[in-house]
C-alpha cells in the first residue's frame, strides 16, 4: 500500500477532479473507483462521493492499492516497436487495435499483446491498463509510450499533464481552412444525446481542449493536416476537426459520408511525432512513427508526391 497526503489550497473542485490534478498519473475514471472503494479519506473521514466539492484547507488522504494480478490473456501480435529499453517502450500503433480492454474488447488489444512478450509494466493504472500512460482510438495509429514501472508511468504522466511532452499529428480532412494556420481552443464533454460521443460544450459541461493546426498541403477536395495537442481531451482533434466543418477523412463517429480515393476502415489520424524527457536520463527525446502505407497511396493519387508525409 502507497500513502499519500496532500492539504488543498482552494477549493471548488469535485473530489475525482482534484485528484487527478495532483496526482495526474491515476485517471480521473480510476479515482471514482478508488474514492468509491474508501481509499480516500477528506478531514479523517472516509470519502466515497467523488462530488464532493472540495474546500480550501481540507486535509486529503490517499492510500493507493498494491496492483492485482492480472487477469488477462496475452495474445502474440507483431508490434512495431520504435525504442525500448528497461524503463519504456514506443511503439507505431497500427489501425483497428484498441488499446486496453474495455466492454466490447476484452482481448486481442495492446495490452494483451504487450503480456504476451512478457515484459514488466506499471501497475499504476489499474489491472485493465498496465503500462498505459495515454491512449490513441482504436482507428488512429502512430506513437505510443508505454511504462514499464510506476515512477516512469507517475513521471511521464505528469510531463503530459504539465505540457512538457508534445504530441504531434497527421490528418486528412474533408474541405479546407480558410487560414493556413490557427487554434481551436473550447470545451469538451460528453455529447448531450449519445454518450459514446464527444461534443464541443460549456465550460461547465466540459474541459478546456486547445489544438494548434496548420495546413500541410492541399489534395484536391481534402486537405493533409498538421496539428499539436495542448490538451489531450478524449477524441480531442476529431471533434475539433468536425466542429470547424472539415472533419477527418473516414471518421465514422464525427465525420460526413464522403467517398475516398481509396478504401477505408476508419478516420486518417496519426501519431506521427511524440517528444519527451526521458524519465532516467533526462535527455530531450523524439520518436518518428512512419505513416502506414494507405497514406502514401493515398496521396500518390491526390498529390503525386508522398514526400510531404515525410517529418523531422
Amino acid at each position: 500500500m502507497e500513502q499519500h497526503g496532500y492539504q488543498a489550497e482552494q477549493g471548488g473542485e469535485r473530489l475525482d477532479r482534484w485528484l487527478a490534478q495532483v496526482h495526474p498519473a491515476i485517471s480521473r475514471s480510476r479515482w471514482q473507483k478508488l474514492i468509491a472503494q474508501g481509499y480516500v479519506s477528506c478531514n479523517q473521514q472516509i470519502c466515497r462521493d467523488k462530488n464532493y466539492t472540495v474546500q480550501g484547507g481540507d486535509t486529503i488522504h490517499i492510500t493507493l492499492p498494491d496492483p492485482e494480478p492480472l487477469d488477462l490473456v496475452p495474445h502474440d501480435l507483431d508490434l512495431e516497436i520504435l525504442y525500448e529499453d528497461e524503463y519504456l517502450l514506443v511503439i507505431n500503433k497500427p489501425a483497428g487495435l484498441v488499446v486496453h480492454p474495455s466492454p466490447g474488447h476484452a482481448q486481442d488489444t495492446l495490452v494483451n499483446a504487450l503480456l504476451a512478450k512478457n515484459i514488466s509494466l506499471s501497475g499504476i493504472n489499474g489491472t485493465l491498463r498496465p503500462g498505459i500512460v495515454h491512449r490513441l482510438d482504436k482507428d488512429t495509429t502512430g506513437a505510443l509510450v508505454i511504462a514499464k514501472t510506476d515512477a516512469v508511468h507517475q513521471a511521464l504522466q505528469a510531463q503530459i499533464q504539465a505540457k512538457t511532452a508534445r504530441r504531434q499529428y497527421l490528418g486528412i480532412v474533408i474541405g479546407r481552412p480558410q487560414q493556413p494556420q490557427g487554434t481551436i481552443s473550447n470545451y469538451i464533454g460528453r455529447h448531450p444525446g449519445d454518450r459514446q460521443k464527444m461534443a464541443v460544450r460549456d465550460p461547465e459541461h466540459g474541459r478546456l481542449a486547445i489544438t494548434h493546426w496548420r495546413i500541410r498541403a492541399p489534395l484536391g477536395n481534402l486537405t493533409l493536416m498538421e496539428f499539436d495537442l495542448e490538451t489531450g481531451r478524449t477524441h480531442q482533434i476529431r471533434v475539433h476537426c468536425a466542429h470547424a466543418g472539415w472533419p477527418i477523412l473516414g471518421d465514422p463517429v464525427y465525420g460526413s459520408v464522403r467517398p475516398s480515393p481509396v478504401k477505408l476502415s476508419g478516420q486518417l489520424l496519426h501519431a506521427c511525432k511524440l517528444s519527451l524527457i526521458h524519465p532516467h536520463s533526462g535527455q530531450w527525446c523524439t520518436w518518428i512513427a512512419p505513416v502506414p502505407a494507405l497514406w502514401h497511396r493515398l496521396v500518390r493519387q491526390l498529390h503525386g508526391d508522398p514526400v510531404i508525409l515525410s517529418y523531422t
